[in-house]
């Protein structure tokens, strides 16, 4: 453990680089730049806003706080999932010259998604400040659901690096795989609009769990129960070693097939 401890810090400079490199990478040319982490959510929830609770009715107290809370989370995780997948094929010009830990890659994207999430999450504390919402003291506990967010995404993260690497088929059917987790995530309609079966497959995934723990702290006032907060825990925890284990048992022959 100590070796890849001291390999992690000898080159924590490169991957401090790397993610500076993708952020600068994303808003080049933009004249907003970074602003845009800010503004597309806002831009989001407003049009989410006036279409669901114009047309579908949803009977959710101040919505627009609702739809941008389940955002947070939700882009989060295609962000970074979706990013983390190509790490190892669009690094492979750098991989083939000199010796570089394969896993920073995965890293540096989930990194530099977590700084979109931390702008995001400015974003609704600023919206909420702005609309009077009452900020509550398990405010501060929001970070918990977040960081179970990240470790969770670091996992999908790594066995998606992994796979794609051989299976490139995967970047293709990933992004309509996260159009439908996305209906399959409360973040434009509350959970008690759910009939019995659909509701049970709602609760299967995981983000849901994350989301909703996110959203009792942020305006329920509500802090998460143990079988909440354990669930969340395995689950990362479950996600991060299976990533891993599949990221190492594949690094190897990374080489021949980029």
């Amino acid at each position: 453990m100590s070796t890849y401890i001291k390999n992690f810090l000898k080159f924590q400079p490169l991957l401090s680089e790397l993610v500076a490199r993708d952020v600068k990478i994303k808003y080049r040319r933009s004249v907003l730049g970074v602003l845009w982490t800010l503004l597309n959510p806002l831009c989001m929830m407003v049009i989410l806003s006036v279409v669901f609770s114009n047309i579908f009715k949803f009977d959710i107290e101040n919505f627009p706080l609702y739809v941008l809370s389940g955002q947070v989370v939700f882009n989060f995780f295609n962000d970074a999932t979706t990013s983390s997948m190509t790490s190892i094929i669009n690094n492979a010009a750098l991989l083939k010259k000199v010796y570089v830990p394969k896993y920073l890659f995965v890293l540096a994207r989930v990194f530099s998604s977590f700084i979109n999430l931390m702008a995001s999450y400015t974003a609704l504390l600023l919206v909420m400040v702005a609309v009077r919402t009452e900020l509550y003291w398990t405010v501060f506990l929001s970070f918990i659901p977040l960081l179970l967010v990240v470790v969770f995404s670091l996992g999908i993260g790594m066995l998606l690096a992994a796979m794609t690497v051989r299976f490139r088929d995967i970047m293709h059917l990933y992004s309509v795989f996260t159009t439908g987790l996305m209906y399959l995530t409360p973040v434009i309609y509350p959970m008690s609009m759910l009939p019995g079966k659909i509701r049970m497959v709602v609760l299967l995934n995981p983000l849901t769990n994350y989301l909703e723990m996110f959203r009792d702290l942020i305006f329920n006032n509500t802090l998460p129960s143990a079988g909440a907060l354990a669930l969340g825990v395995g689950e990362g925890l479950a996600a991060l070693v299976l990533g891993l284990y599949v990221f190492y048992k594949n690094q190897d022959e990374f080489i021949l097939n980029i």
